[in-house]
């Protein structure tokens, strides 16, 4: 449960702002897109490899 301190004089407007970092910093809607969408682990290690190569390839080549 999150619980988000608001000051006297504060609008709505900031204290909503406030919660909504706070909610994203959780990770809980990244987290329910991750769920609904299952991927195998070895399928999202594959595509991590796959990544790397090409970002070691684009540096090697000095376009980075």
């Amino acid at each position: 449960m999150l619980i988000v301190a608001v000051k006297d004089n504060e609008s709505i407007d900031k204290a909503l702002k406030k919660f909504k970092k706070k909610f994203e910093r959780t990770g809980v809607v990244r987290q329910l897109r991750d769920r609904k969408n299952f991927e195998k682990p070895s399928i999202t290690r594959r595509q991590e490899i796959i990544k790397a190569k090409y970002i070691n390839k684009i540096r090697r080549e000095g376009i980075l």
